[in-house]
């Protein structure tokens, strides 16, 4: 299941020499994505095909990797936006090669994708939303505001805009605008007056240069606190020149809309504004679309989804010390539903607990991030 399309999409395992590959890093919620998903991809009945599981955010394929070695009959659709965690994926997951097909795509390109795999429905699919741990490891990609690099910061680094074209093209309130949007910086304005200023002078081309700007635009008192000064302002700046948040919205409905009966979708978020756009989609098609008023409901108007989490769930502390990048994970998932073998009476709809009750003292079932 290899090669490439005349799209120039690759497809299969990347046909490079191989490389070094980095330290294996520690999938986020590994074991809950598992459980939830399990369900989906072991269904009973489904006799004409095998199941298929989209990994929206391959990365370097840990969860990949572990769906495909606990589910044996399993074929996997695989995305990433970029062609060096697609290889270096593709040489993880080299010995499940004859069921895996990994794609060069942004996963709002994912109907397309499964167009051209003839995929008409699928089973369960992940979204681990953000930068990955090999693109925050690469010093030269930019994304990090602790080493000096070039800035870049772009996922696919075969095209589109660069940060270095945003902080020193953008107007000053459209950069004050990303920064306290998508970084929820509360000195955006001063951080956007200071780059304006700044460019004046000179180009700012480094991260070095930024992250120092960042940091004495800032006053002091409210940089004792809250990790890094430049932190926020980075992570709006990757959002904007990845456009994270418009593919996410194009996304989940697509993919919610291509789930089986009976599929599941497990979505990791990391900003709080990834985890309205999960939550508003997941919603959206589990509550009834008929007149409030009626007390029964009309041919199409039911749910579409059970929602399988209480709010979003957080990590436990076990889990936050063992891998610390999880430590601001929001996990939520849902379950695509026969409507028409529902019930016509109306109800509240309610979600399931995890094994129909939450864990003593466990802070997953939390409805932190709930916003409007």
């Amino acid at each position: 299941m290899g090669g490439q399309r005349p799209d120039g999409r690759l497809v299969g395992p990347a046909q490079e020499p191989a490389r070094s590959q980095p330290e294996v890093h520690v999938p986020v919620l590994l074991d809950r994505c598992l459980e939830l998903l399990a369900p989906a991809l072991d269904a009973p009945g489904r006799s004409n095909r095998n199941a298929v599981h989209v990994d929206a955010t391959l990365g370097l394929g840990g969860h990949a990797e572990a769906v495909l070695a606990r589910h044996p009959r399993l074929v996997l659709v695989g995305l990433d936006r970029d062609p060096n965690a697609l290889r270096l994926s593709g040489e993880r997951l080299s010995g499940y090669a004859d069921r895996t097909h990994l794609v060069h795509a942004v996963y709002d390109e994912l109907p397309e994708v499964l167009d051209d795999l003839e995929v008409d429905e699928i089973d369960g699919a992940l979204f681990d939303l953000g930068v990955s741990s090999m693109q925050l490891d690469e010093a030269e990609r930019g994304f990090a505001y602790a080493q000096d690099a070039p800035l870049d910061m772009r996922m696919d680094p075969t095209t589109g805009i660069t940060a270095e074209e945003v902080v020193n093209t953008y107007e000053a309130a459209e950069l004050s605008r990303i920064l306290r949007v998508y970084g929820e910086e509360r000195f955006a304005s001063r951080v956007a007056s200071a780059i304006v200023r700044e460019r004046g002078r000179a180009r700012i081309t480094s991260s070095a240069r930024l992250a120092e700007l960042v940091r004495d635009s800032i006053p002091a008192p409210a940089r004792r606190t809250g990790g890094h000064p430049a932190k926020r302002t980075f992570q709006a700046l990757r959002i904007e020149v990845n456009g994270e948040l418009d593919a996410l919205r194009k996304a989940l409905p697509a993919v919610l809309d291509r789930l089986a009966i009976g599929g599941r979708m497990v979505v990791l978020s990391y900003h709080s504004l990834e985890d309205r756009i999960t939550k508003q989609a997941m919603a959206a098609r589990a509550r009834s679309t008929g007149p409030v008023d009626l007390p029964v409901e009309l041919p199409g108007s039911g749910p579409k989804l059970r929602l399988l989490t209480r709010g979003a769930e957080l990590p436990g502390s076990e889990e936050v010390a063992a891998n610390p990048r999880a430590a601001s994970v929001r996990l939520r998932a849902a379950e695509r539903i026969d409507e028409s073998k529902r019930a016509q009476v109306k109800a509240l709809h309610q979600p399931v607990a995890r094994g129909g009750r939450a864990r003593p003292g466990n802070p997953r079932e939390s409805e932190q991030g709930e916003g409007p």
